[in-house]
């Protein structure tokens, strides 16, 4: 079997967990006798291809097969219409004004054929132009490429997912890592909702990365129940080798380790601790990351007059997450909304006690993890104390910890996907 698979970034530079998850279950995939062409926007060459056949989309020239531009955007209906039309016309005027709409987009296409388009690969202001051009680049993939089906992972590359399935006519599944829902809240972008409710209605199925996410993608996003599956992610320790560290402060040390927004719960990190410093003032607090809301956490936490017991890293890569855990003696990860969430595993492997919020996907998985209410911060507190104040509560904690970890392997999460895959075939 061989899978055309889109994802946005690939080990070893990543911005978050998408990269990491792509690289384990590609791996795993590997493993069950299954070739998997990995197409990114941005490829740097260093990826590890000994399990994947990486395609840098920004190598992709448009023009030997995409000839006629209007078939082509005809067929994989993807001309932007409307953003710039005037309301309230009447029907001959606004056929008219989508016509020449039409025409100025298959214009602005045609500029791009017979050119590569060079990709960021980031995450900038000009992200959704990239998101349409990978599309168009992708269309061209799946005409060059021979495969049995189509994988795209999360919003960024649905929409080449979308237009690989209707240039081949081969299968597609999307792959939801995290909803706009987890990434917003109540305040989601439209634009980005829209590209994910698209995906995921032309997609012939779903794979949610847990539980919870299912049921958001059915109850906010209206999808069929019988199309999406859960595959809960895992996690590879293979590579992982123990960290030396020479511990600079005497203090027990309490660690948030992720990207400082709203969905990951900074806010509720910083409050815990102010309570438990109260009781337990011989700890220190870290929170490891960069976000939107990192100057308002600084701000908070100078407030509650706790700077001098709180350290801000900011974001950290590789070896320096294995530092981090290194120090660490509790890791806390109080996400508001999280689907699955590979980092507590990390930190479990890693042999620190750990701390998740119950509206995480990886609680579905974990017994041997404490497990509050992102917002009960005397819950949060109270464990924190907990762990600190009786050392045996903490490597009774460690200790099963490590072994409900190791048993989750991306091998057993590949077999799943390889059977939606032979479900659709």
């Amino acid at each position: 079997m061989k899978v055309l698979m889109f994802g946005w970034e690939f080990p070893p530079h990543i911005s978050g967990g998408l990269g990491t998850a792509c690289q384990g279950l590609t791996t795993g995939l590997a493993n069950c006798e299954t070739e998997v062409l990995f197409v990114m926007p941005s490829a740097s060459g260093d990826e590890d291809q000994s399990s994947v056949n990486i395609i840098d989309a920004s190598d992709i020239e448009t023009s030997e097969t995409c000839r006629d531009v209007k078939e082509f955007l005809d067929k994989v209906q993807f001309i932007k219409i409307g953003s710039n039309l005037v309301p309230y016309l009447d029907p001959e005027l606004f056929t008219e004004v989508v016509t020449q709409e039409q025409e100025r987009e298959i214009e602005e296409f045609k500029l791009s054929l017979g050119e590569k388009y060079k990709f960021s690969g980031k995450y900038g202001k000009n992200l959704m132009e990239e998101v349409a051009r990978y599309a168009l680049v992708a269309g061209e993939i799946a005409l060059r490429e021979e495969f049995d089906i189509i994988h795209a992972h999360d919003w960024l590359t649905y929409m080449a997912g979308v237009t690989a399935k209707r240039i081949s006519g081969k299968p597609l599944v999307v792959h939801m890592h995290a909803t706009e829902f987890d990434r917003s809240g109540k305040n989601i972008n439209s634009e980005v909702y829209n590209l994910e409710k698209r995906g995921m209605s032309e997609a012939d199925k779903v794979i949610a990365v847990s539980n919870l996410t299912r049921n958001i993608i059915i109850n906010n996003y209206g999808i069929d129940p019988s199309k999406v599956v859960t595959v809960h992610n895992a996690v590879d320790f293979q590579d992982s080798k123990a960290v030396e560290i020479e511990r600079g402060v005497p203090e027990k040390i309490v660690t948030f380790l992720g990207r400082i927004t709203y969905q990951k719960g900074p806010e509720y990190f910083i409050e815990a601790a102010h309570k438990v410093l109260k009781r337990y003032p011989n700890v220190r607090f870290v929170m490891a990351g960069s976000g939107d809301l990192l100057n308002r956490s600084i701000k908070r936490v100078a407030k509650l007059g706790i700077s001098h017991k709180f350290h801000f890293t900011g974001f950290l890569r590789g070896r320096e997450v294995q530092e981090m855990f290194a120090y660490s003696d509790i890791y806390i990860m109080p996400s508001v909304s999280e689907p699955f969430g590979i980092s507590p595993l990390e930190a479990m492997q890693a042999n620190v006690p750990t701390i998740i919020s119950k509206q995480s996907g990886v609680a579905e998985v974990l017994n041997h993890a404490i497990k509050v209410d992102f917002w009960d911060i005397d819950a949060i507190a109270d464990s924190v104390y907990g762990l600190l104040k009786y050392p045996a509560l903490s490597k009774m904690a460690v200790k099963h910890g490590l072994d409900e970890v190791n048993s989750l392997k991306w091998d057993a999460a590949a077999l799943k996907v390889k059977q939606v895959y032979s479900s659709l075939l």
